[in-house]
């Protein structure tokens, strides 16, 4: 790797590390690291990892949490090293296309797709059809969900009822929908989601994230999430505002759930549920369900998964991510017990990243220098 490529993996974390700075400032209450703890993490880090590493998520989340670990990812390090060493990024870019999934796994219960539109082409139940075609058969779906399928954080989402050809509220033709969602987007049923996950949030369908990680024929849960809306609000996303809060291997709620850096510690939902010990449905067949769709996954061996529990209490795939974000404010080290096992992995296999669409300015390779001079 010459200079300019180290340097475009420089400023490639770099993005991510001034992102969990901005985080660390938004925090009510600050925490520093020990110089004792520093040292561990670094020790750490080069035995199993080869490099220091910068310390901002470690201080990050051991200011929120009051839970130090070296265990911690650096999301930089974890999306430039990690992940790519033990994903084929090259088919996780064309599965991560929600419109993938029930080809992909045809046998796994899953929401129904009426309508995918692929780079602009329109396939109803499947089969392909002209943009006036499309229009005419969805003309009366009735409740409906519509999102973008290459999108994620819940941009673009939203609950319709179409009847004789409109969208009801908007008074929108369909035609005029298809044509504002323009490509790369689908329309399938809504979940009806189970009473005991209804009742966290009614307006939003609340789902789990489950991250898995694949050993040959093993497929290990690392961490599970449950991540619950806001008052008035149709998505769960902590990006639109939404909550998370760990999930214990018997299904039961942590204490506290987090949103936002500025926010505190959210002991019970906005419908007054209490967290600590809430006891999710049919956790135990989620468990199951997961293990048993990652083994037809042969290309990743990290996946996320966002999994509903349906009003009769099964579990039912939403989507899956090749690339997941950690959780690690909800769940502490997101890799646990298995962090060491799964970064000496991944330090054996090639890195499949390419940093070429990095773009990186003189000054930035003078930066990098510089710090490689410094030891930092």
């Amino acid at each position: 790797m010459n200079i300019i490529e180290k340097a475009r993996r420089y400023a490639f974390v770099e993005k991510y590390r001034k992102q969990i700075v901005s985080s660390y400032n938004k925090l009510p209450q600050k925490r520093e690291l020990s110089r004792e703890q520093e040292r561990e993490i670094q020790a750490y880090w080069k035995k199993y990892y080869g490099h220091e590493i910068p310390l901002d998520w470690h201080r990050y989340f051991y200011a929120r949490t009051g839970v130090y670990s070296p265990k911690y990812i650096p999301t930089g390090v974890y999306r430039g090293e990690i992940v790519y060493r033990l994903n084929q990024v090259k088919f996780g870019i064309a599965y991560s296309d929600k419109n993938m999934l029930d080809i992909l796994v045809p046998n796994i219960r899953q929401s129904h797709i009426y309508l995918k539109n692929r780079n602009g082409h329109f396939y109803y139940e499947n089969e392909p059809v002209s943009k006036q075609e499309a229009a005419e058969k969805c003309a009366n779906l009735g409740v409906v969900l519509i999102k973008p399928s290459l999108a994620s954080h819940g941009k673009g989402v939203q609950i319709l009822k179409i009847e004789n050809g409109v969208v009801e509220k908007t008074g929108q033709s369909v035609l005029n929908l298809l044509t504002e969602y323009k490509q790369d987007f689908l329309i399938q049923d809504l979940v009806r989601q189970h009473e005991g996950m209804s009742a966290l949030n009614p307006d939003s369908v609340n789902t789990l994230r489950i991250v898995t990680y694949r050993k040959d024929m093993d497929v290990h849960i690392m961490y599970a999430i449950a991540r619950i809306g806001r008052k008035g609000k149709v998505i769960d996303n902590e990006s639109a505002g939404g909550i998370s809060v760990k999930v214990h291997d018997d299904g039961t709620l942590d204490k506290y759930a987090y949103g936002t850096p500025e926010e505190g510690l959210i002991e019970r939902t906005d419908s007054g549920v209490k967290l600590e010990g809430y006891q999710l449905p049919s956790y135990d067949k989620v468990k199951d369900f997961v293990k048993r769709v990652h083994l037809y996954m042969p290309f990743q061996s990290i996946i996320g998964w966002d999994v509903c529990i349906d009003e009769s209490g099964e579990p039912l795939l939403l989507e899956w991510n090749t690339n997941p974000e950690l959780s690690q404010t909800a769940v502490g080290p997101a890799f646990g017990d298995y962090t060491e096992e799964i970064l000496q992995e991944a330090m054996n296999h090639p890195n499949t990243r390419e940093y070429g669409d990095v773009c990186v300015s003189m000054r930035t390779v003078i930066k990098y220098i510089v710090n490689k001079i410094l030891g930092r």
